[in-house]
């Protein structure tokens, strides 16, 4: 990870409580209906071993090529904050921080998520990436 790259913020309101919210991110069996899962691919594989310390591998098969993304667990803190380390080494061998927290608010509850040490080539797709899977798991909690 590089300090000196700025990070980015994602906001995104969803109807549900703040538990729901942070479950999709830390239990498999939802996790792998939204983490990471692109248009044409589809989720084959969603290891994940929620605590401080613990990782996580969740494989994105994509035009006949499957694509992984690592992380390990940095902070959770149940159903307010999560933090991970992460990676797409497919792509890049840079290591980025994520941060979560998930506050109540009207109607459900409101998500902010700050990506920091994403390089600057990377920064505009990675920030739209996030609200395009941001705006799938608001789908999937609604169903």
């Amino acid at each position: 990870m590089n300090p000196a790259i700025p990070s980015f913020i994602v906001r995104q309101a969803f109807p549900a409580p703040p538990r729901h919210v942070f479950d999709a991110w830390v239990d498999p069996a939802v996790a792998s209906r939204w983490l990471f899962a692109t248009p044409d691919g589809h989720i084959v594989r969603c290891d994940i071993d929620p605590r401080p310390g613990g990782n996580f591998v969740i494989t994105d098969r994509r035009g006949g090529e499957n694509v992984e993304h690592h992380g390990r667990f940095l902070e959770i803190d149940p159903p307010r904050r999560l933090a991970f380390e992460f990676s797409v080494p497919k792509y890049s061998s840079e290591v980025t921080i994520v941060r979560i927290e998930v506050a109540p608010a009207e109607g459900g509850c409101e998500l902010t998520l700050e990506h920091e040490g994403v390089p600057p080539e990377w920064r505009e797709s990675t920030e739209q990436g996030w609200r395009d899977l941001l705006a799938k798991l608001e789908g999937v909690l609604r169903t």
